[in-house]
């Protein structure tokens, strides 16, 4: 789509999925630094083989990190002066995700509205989309999220 207004037609529409893409242990340890959670179930891979998961598994929230750049893999607006993550509605992590296993977002358009231009800022849309992380091989999503994102024309 050309500019974010182009959004407001979109309301209701499955967007598409993402590429495939892979969370590596070394991306899990390095948000396991950033954020001081060096849980064992993420970063201690012979303790987690004889843990619940049998593997590690990556942080929640890193897997929630990476919804926006799944979106932007399937949501390609081309004219707009910036983007900004506005807020998430509803998250849920639904079954752990290992790392190594191939990931898709998928996407539909929940809503869209303009927003007025201000003395400060130029107008645009705030639109919320719900995207599903999911296992690549269609077996079911590992996190849900409705996540608000504005575009500034």
């Amino acid at each position: 789509m050309r500019t974010p207004s182009d959004l407001l037609d979109l309301v209701g529409q499955e967007l598409g999925a993402s590429e495939p893409q892979v969370v590596t242990q070394e991306q899990v340890d390095r948000f396991a630094d950033v954020t001081g959670d060096h849980q064992w179930i993420h970063v201690d891979v012979e303790r987690a083989r004889s843990g619940p998961f049998g593997t590690t598994i990556v942080h929640g929230f890193l897997t929630l990190a990476l919804v926006p750049r799944l979106l932007a893999d399937i949501l390609e607006v081309e004219s707009y002066s910036m983007g900004v993550n506005y807020g998430l509605d509803r998250v849920r992590f639904i079954k752990p995700l290992p790392p190594g296993v191939e990931i898709q977002g998928t996407a539909t358009l929940v809503s869209a509205e303009p927003i007025a231009a201000a003395a400060d800022s130029a107008g645009g849309v705030q639109a919320k989309a719900s995207v599903a992380v999911e296992f690549a091989d269609g077996s079911q999503p590992c996190c849900v999220a409705e996540i608000l994102f504005r575009y500034y024309a």
